[in-house]
């Protein structure tokens, strides 16, 4: 069944680069019934081969740097473009046959965009993973919990479902989901307050894969996706910030319900489903419908980011001045729980993480490197921990490996 055609003079949907475009005839489902071919489009492969599968990198990635602007605040920034192959249906609706299909042409795809000299893309099909890899691609924020299981909201896929990723490396700047709720994610990623440069850099890629394939678009709509919230720009801006001040103040419930209210989504250090543990928190808007990258930008990274930077830097400046004790005492503690705790849960270290890791911003704190924390956010997860170790190790061997790695950093950087 197609959809009707809006009454009236339809509104010509912006383009990046301001022209038009010929657009397929789309029915309600949002699938493609007619495009311009896939075949013969340029996917012989222009860029350089890419690295099929092989080890992940366990090292510091881009967004624990603990760099860039408004650093103390802002961990990290994050832009991702959602866009789907005109002429197959959605990956939740799409079948087995489909994904194996679209997933060849995105990777031949991607294969043929150029990219910078020194770097590499190293690509992961999913399928034939190992769990851990899964893991610890989802510990590094390149893909997401979703992606790594296969299964859709609708129940449908699995391990076996085809999907794939594409890693820009070393720095993993850049990554590229295909087949998750989408045929394809583009997303990027850089430390401190950098929403102008991961926009540009997700541009980038996406224009060189627009020029191979089509993509299921809308003349009045946009970019059609899976998900209606992403309808539009198909663009979701994010970043990442750590709010440890706003907690102990008890302001921070103000600034949540403030952010929901101008409809951006507050989730936890993983993105939706997960916790906020440690008071880190993805802040990004939730619709894209009517909005240009433009508009979003300027509200994210102008206007709602700076807002809560100042919030959580009065709430530190208020601590130091007003309540030193407290704050001592709150950073102090975790210090100490860290260096002689003999378990650790995920949850536990990364509280008491953050809290030093203010207590070191404030110089409160001045025998711990703050690179130190950061690279401790990142192998106390699961996946880093035993990949180090080159063992599988149950949920209690976890837990007494966390804690022993925890002392370990932290005794030899306070010498």
């Amino acid at each position: 069944m197609q959809a009707n055609e809006p009454s009236g003079q339809a509104q010509e949907f912006p383009e990046r680069s301001g022209q038009k475009r010929s657009i397929p005839h789309i029915n309600i489902e949002g699938q493609a019934i007619k495009g311009k071919g896939l075949e013969g489009k340029g996917l012989e492969g222009k860029g350089n081969p890419m690295i099929v599968g092989g080890p992940v990198q366990t090292g510091t990635t881009e967004w624990l740097k603990g760099t860039g602007e408004m650093c103390d605040v802002v961990m990290s920034s994050r832009a991702r473009a959602a866009r789907n192959l005109a002429g197959f249906p959605f990956p939740p609706a799409a079948s087995s046959a489909d994904r194996s299909q679209i997933m060849e042409i995105c990777r031949r795809c991607i294969e043929s965009l150029a990219h910078e000299e020194g770097t590499t893309v190293r690509w992961f099909d999913l399928r034939n993973s190992e769990p851990i890899d899964r893991r610890l691609l989802v510990e590094r924020q390149l893909m997401s919990r979703q992606h790594a299981r296969g299964r859709y909201s609708n129940g449908e896929g699995g391990p076996d479902s085809p999907r794939g990723l594409a890693v820009l490396e070393p720095h993993e700047r850049v990554s590229i989901l295909v087949n998750e709720e989408d045929h394809l994610r583009v997303q990027a990623i850089r430390a401190g307050l950098a929403l102008q440069d991961c926009l540009d850099e997700i541009n980038r890629f996406d224009d060189g894969i627009e020029e191979v394939v089509e993509y299921a678009f809308h003349p009045q709509f946009g970019y059609l996706t899976a998900c209606p919230t992403n309808v539009g720009t198909g663009l979701r801006l994010s970043v990442m910030v750590h709010l440890p001040a706003l907690k102990i103040t008890g302001e921070l419930e103000k600034v949540r319900n403030a952010a929901s209210d101008m409809g951006l989504a507050v989730r936890g250090l993983y993105g939706e489903g997960s916790q906020a543990a440690g008071e880190f928190y993805q802040i990004s808007n939730q619709v894209t419908l009517g909005r240009s990258d433009e508009m979003l930008l300027r509200e994210i990274e102008h206007e709602v980011v700076p807002s809560i930077v100042r919030y959580e830097q009065h709430a530190r400046a208020q601590l130091i001045t007003e309540n030193r004790p407290l704050l001592e005492d709150k950073v102090f503690r975790s210090l100490g729980i860290l260096r002689g705790a003999r378990l650790l849960k995920p949850d536990e270290a990364l509280e008491h993480l953050g809290l030093v890791r203010l207590g070191v911003i404030c110089k409160v704190i001045q025998d711990v490197p703050l690179e130190s924390i950061h690279e401790l956010l990142l192998l106390i997860q699961p996946g880093h921990m035993q990949r180090m170790l080159g063992k599988e190790l149950s949920q209690s061997e976890r837990r007494i490996a966390r804690a022993t790695l925890v002392r370990e950093r932290l005794s030899l950087d306070s010498k």
